[in-house]
């Protein structure tokens, strides 16, 4: 953390798991679908045609902003931001300005030195613009090609304080809000173009620099990375920070200038005059009781009610869809056991497959799992069978017990295990005296033995210890 480094995050997130835009009635999936295809005259800004509110927008905002302890406003309005863009078709953005949705507000993070609330400003309402598409990079593109599906799509700011002083706070906020947000179950961060982040950052002294658009969390602490270390840079050289909007580019991870700041009164802001103001009280009340469960109470319950540590819990609360796969798993098998394998060995394979636990309700569902979980318990199977059963199931898919039976991954009763014991000390005498003589890397060879013969399938540990005991009554 450097405490001369000034760091404020907008997150433009877009309210995507709604079925409607902003003020008209086109779908929202629009992702798989050809550029303008999601279109209509309300989106498109064609003379007059004219914007009605989504009102189940206005409640997911609600939601969003009750979530982060914000003070919903009793009445907003909606303005015009006047700029001219080519991927704002009207020449104005609906967005709001002296009279949001909601003000303050935090998010609580956990860094190296504890727990921090990154306190929030405020968080609006407004319309998400088109998409440009370059051929190449913005500074390099001759042309840009303009998607208007996206146009019109809900979409909430959230403003933070400048209270954040490294790329790494930045990003653990980040994280944090989106799991949040993935729990009030309004927003789908694996679709494109969901979270969106403008950062500002300067250096003590030094003019505030705006890095717009940057669409991934670790492309935040990347453009901040640089554009810190350029700052301190000029300033090493005796020059002075200039107040300017910059864009990140991600291919050579670098900050290049795009204009000097605007200033609000640059935007003309006045009220949308086809849009009436917005009365909250009756929707926060109704809003209210469709809260979830959040993150801390989920964690605290979790402890509770399976009797896992803090660390399992903490670790299971980051994701719902995981945090939900563990429940359904812990119901059949000892909870212990489950979130054991669930955050240890699960979560790492689905991540080295870049896959997530919506992937392993596909094809290791939950039931499946506590099943292998059994097998496991009843010691019918190796820990390291199960792991391949894992591996194999995320790859291909199949049934449980053809894997296990094709692969020969049922363990070998434990009478066998005994004989296989006794016949490597009869077989191997040398071993033997070298092991009686203190030699203790002996026994490794007769272990090694008896897991040659088992093919793997043996307990390394519990083989190890029956020859021990063999040996010891010899």
């Amino acid at each position: 953390m450097e405490p001369d480094v000034i760091i404020g995050l907008e997150v433009h997130v877009q309210l995507n798991k709604l079925k409607t835009k902003m003020f008209c009635s086109c779908p929202l999936d629009y992702h798989e679908d050809e550029p303008n295809t999601h279109v209509c005259p309300v989106c498109l800004g064609l003379p007059g045609a004219m914007p009605v509110i989504n009102k189940e927008a206005v409640k997911a905002a609600i939601k969003v902003a009750l979530a982060l302890h914000a003070e919903i406003q009793p009445f907003t309005v909606f303005d015009r931001k006047n700029y001219f863009y080519p991927d704002l078709p009207k020449g104005f953005q609906i967005s709001q300005y002296d009279r949001p949705l909601a003000l303050g507000g935090y998010v609580t993070i956990e860094t190296e030195e504890g727990e921090k609330k990154i306190t929030l400003k405020r968080i609006h309402m407004e319309e998400d613009p088109g998409k440009l598409t370059y051929k190449g990079s913005i500074t390099t593109a001759k042309y840009s090609l303009i998607d208007y599906n996206r146009s019109g799509v809900p979409l909430l700011e959230i403003v933070t304080e400048p209270v954040m002083h490294s790329p790494k706070e930045a990003r653990l906020f980040l994280n944090k809000l989106r799991i949040i947000l993935e729990y009030l179950d309004v927003f789908d961060g694996s679709l494109e173009g969901a979270m969106r982040v403008d950062a500002n950052v300067s250096i003590k002294g030094g003019g505030r620099v705006e890095i717009k658009n940057i669409s991934s969390f670790k492309g935040v602490e990347r453009a901040l990375s640089y554009e810190i270390a350029r700052q301190k840079n000029l300033i090493r050289m005796g020059r002075k920070v200039e107040r300017e909007t910059r864009h990140f580019d991600e291919v050579n991870n670098i900050t290049v200038s795009l204009r000097t700041k605007e200033e609000e009164h640059d935007y003309r802001y006045f009220p949308e005059p086809d849009l009436v103001p917005i009365y909250t009280a009756e929707l926060v009340e109704e809003v209210k009781g469709t809260l979830p469960e959040m993150p801390e109470e989920k964690r605290e319950r979790l402890k509770a009610q399976y009797g896992i540590g803090d660390n399992f819990a903490k670790v299971l609360v980051l994701d719902k869809v995981m945090a939900d796969y563990f429940e359904e798993v812990a119901s059949m098998v000892d909870p212990k056991l489950a979130a054991s394998w669930v955050v240890d060995v699960l979560r790492g394979e689905l991540n080295y497959r870049s896959k997530d636990f919506r992937f392993a309700y596909e094809r290791l569902k939950p039931n499946e799992f506590a099943k292998l979980l059994k097998y496991l318990k009843e010691e019918k199977i190796t820990e390291k069978g199960v792991v391949e059963v894992i591996r194999t199931k995320l790859d291909h898919g199949g049934d449980i017990d053809d894997i296990i039976k094709k692969k020969g991954l049922f363990a070998i009763p434990k009478d066998e295990i005994e004989r296989l014991c006794r016949e490597a000390i009869e077989k191997n005498p040398k071993a033997v005296a070298d092991y009686k003589s203190g030699k203790k890397k002996a026994l490794d060879f007769l272990v090694g033995y008896v897991m040659k013969a088992t093919r793997g399938r043996a307990n390394p540990a519990e083989t190890a210890q029956m020859i021990k005991a063999m040996l010891e009554n010899l």
